[in-house]
């Protein structure tokens, strides 16, 4: 069970993950041997501190959202293709009929019906459906806002 200052804490390095130790421990008016110790022994909640970036602004102008039905002997195998993949940038197992989510960070239009055009041909795709991302409108935002902290009052012992 979480409580209300550990979830105050997960809030702010929502917002800033490398915001150094005395500053969130000065906004949250607690010890910065508090919050290390809750960053570091958390009980796997933080999985890995990462920074989102423009991908556009690195010259990758195509963002695609990858929607797979294999076949069920050649499941596993596309998941490793996947999951190995450079461009792949996340994977999701799924359900309602099919198996993979995938995003897909890619330079150009024609790189990305390479990659799809290779991934039917190694294996076996029932269905392989394909949206473009045109824009991100709202991306990594939960619990990252003091409003956050009431919509979690139900989990805070």
């Amino acid at each position: 069970m979480l409580k209300r200052k550990d979830v105050e804490i997960l809030v702010y390095l929502r917002q800033n993950c490398r915001e150094k130790l005395t500053n969130i421990a000065k906004w949250l008016d607690r010890p910065a041997s508090t919050i290390y110790e809750k960053m570091h022994n958390n009980n796997g909640v933080i999985q890995r501190n990462v920074c989102l970036i423009d991908f556009k602004k690195l010259g990758f102008l195509t963002k695609v959202k990858f929607i797979i039905r294999a076949w069920k002997n050649d499941k596993e195998n596309v998941r490793d293709y996947l999951a190995a993949h450079p461009n792949i940038n996340s994977l999701y197992k799924i359900n309602n009929g099919y198996d993979f989510l995938a995003e897909g960070i890619f330079e150009h239009l024609r790189d990305v019906e390479e990659f799809r055009e290779k991934l039917e041909t190694k294996f076996k795709i029932r269905e392989n459906k394909l949206y473009y991302v045109i824009q991100d409108i709202k991306r990594e935002e939960f619990l990252s806002t003091p409003k956050h902290i009431e919509l979690l009052n139900s989990l805070i012992s």
